[in-house]
């Protein structure tokens, strides 16, 4: 039996792929381990959506190519994203690779490994008649393994394969690969494909047996939930989908990431404010505010449709949680556009806000734009955003002192003896949580009454609250 290493880099969206390839791994025969210095192979599942994405996911790889010097490793398998778009460049680059595998190709992760274990071990006993050749020329040992389908493929939705790595309790579910939506920055399209749903019965197959595991939180996830059926049913489906999911027994949480603002529709609205299990919390990337920047980035909305749609969203769920994203030094971004995205993110008052500097990707419209903006630049006014947002988030925070709000509990940190947890207005990992006092024990995955007692900027504090003092 070999034992594989899996890292899985970027989005959570890689995280399912990478889930679904540990189940297929697994179910083949193969142990799954967490050490790099107990592994026979290692799989990197790369991200490469911005530059620092693509500095990590090389990085990484060359860190663990490392291992076939000093530890037991025999191969490198990389998938995702960065194989994807630069195979090629992996190959001349990093011979210790032996396998790159593509964002459509994950069903094939078994065959693949099971292929390039029979390559080495024939090279080992000199069985196979091209090694001497190879060997000669001072090249690698057997040949690099790819298995790079059209990015249009749309891949098995392997639901019953899937192995969650986050937790019993909180999950992701993808429901959709690819976008059409082309910005002008973004090469997700090209590394990605074309926006294809999965099939409704097989998410929400998929979704009952996470649930029957013991997930109480899913979490929709795709490039953009919002259009969700739209290529396979002819319209948008995202709000049966969620009532159907909403139906499985065991789920207590349902979260949406990723709506663009221009697809929030108000049946969409509805199924948020009607269906109690669904979070009221959205998060919805809106990447500028203003309307000569969003045309050049190819948005399909402007800062007045934004202000309405925010100001709906509030008026239909008074309590609900919007996170966005921004991106700062954008080609063209003048200070006068910088100056009005400040002005609307103060007047906004999101309860969660991300900034990235503008990173000018090969292969786009927008690396070839004129006006490109220095990096201290987009750095300095990221930095400025963010400092407004910690003001507001902690003016946010200090009202919810005297609140009870139910908290998905996490886990629990020893050194301060408290549990730590997130209310509904706060995703894994982007957000913030809360740091929970209790008289009895909890068990990661209870959802629990918390009464907020202090705040910080983007952190709470609390005291579970028990039958008898609701009683009071």
């Amino acid at each position: 039996m070999k034992n594989i290493l899996f890292i899985s880099l970027g989005c959570d969206k890689n995280l399912v792929d990478s889930e679904k390839m540990i189940g297929l791994l697994d179910e083949a025969g193969y142990r799954i381990v967490q050490e790099e210095d107990q592994a026979d192979v290692i799989v990197v599942n790369t991200c490469c959506f911005i530059h620092d994405a693509k500095e990590e996911s090389i990085e990484t790889i060359l860190e663990m190519a490392r291992w076939k010097e000093y530890g037991r490793l025999k191969l490198l398998v990389v998938a995702g994203c960065l194989g994807q778009r630069y195979e090629k460049e992996i190959k001349e680059a990093i011979p210790e690779v032996d396998g790159i595998i593509g964002t459509s190709g994950y069903a094939g992760i078994v065959e693949m490994i099971d292929e390039l274990l029979q390559d080495a071990e024939s090279c080992r006993k000199g069985e196979d008649p091209a090694v001497a050749e190879i060997l000669s020329a001072d090249q690698r040992p057997f040949p690099v393994r790819t298995f790079i389908p059209s990015v249009d493929l749309l891949p098995d939705a392997l639901a019953d394969k899937r192995i969650t790595s986050t937790g019993a309790y909180s999950s992701f579910l993808k429901i959709a690969e690819g976008c059409n939506k082309m910005c002008s920055y973004c090469i997700i399209p090209y590394i990605r494909g074309h926006y294809r749903s999965f099939p409704m019965e097989d998410l929400v197959k998929e979704a009952e047996l996470l649930a029957a595991g013991g997930v109480k939180e899913l979490i929709l996830v795709a490039q953009e939930t919002t259009v969700y059926g739209i290529d396979r049913y002819g319209k948008k489906m995202l709000p049966e989908l969620l009532r159907r999911l909403c139906r499985i027994e065991g789920l207590a949480w349902i979260r949406l990431l990723y709506c663009y603002p221009e697809e929030i529709t108000d049946e969409l609205i509805q199924v948020i404010k009607e269906e109690e299990k669904i979070c009221h919390y959205l998060d919805m990337p809106i990447q500028h505010s203003e309307d000569r920047i969003l045309r050049a980035m190819g948005r399909r909305t402007n800062r007045e449709e934004l202000t309405r749609l925010i100001a709906k969203l509030r008026e239909e769920i008074p309590d609900i949680a919007l996170r966005t994203t921004l991106i700062t030094g954008f080609p063209g971004e003048t200070e006068e556009d910088f100056a009005n995205m400040l002005d609307f993110v103060d007047r906004m008052e999101f309860d969660r806000l991300g900034v990235f500097p503008y990173s000018a990707e090969e292969g786009t419209k927008a690396a070839e734009m004129d006006l490109q903006v220095p990096e201290e630049v987009k750095e300095d006014r990221r930095d400025q955003i963010m400092l407004l947002q910690r003001e507001i988030c902690m003016e946010s925070a200090e009202k919810k002192i005297g609140q009870v709000l139910p908290v998905l509990i996490e886990g629990y940190l020893f050194d301060e003896d408290v549990y730590v947890g997130r209310t509904f207005m706060d995703a894994p990992k982007v957000d913030g949580n809360v740091f929970v006092s209790a008289q009895e024990e909890l068990i990661s995955g209870d959802i629990v009454p918390v009464k907020i007692t202090g705040a910080s900027e983007y952190d709470l504090i609390g005291d579970v609250i028990y039958a008898d003092e609701f009683a009071e």
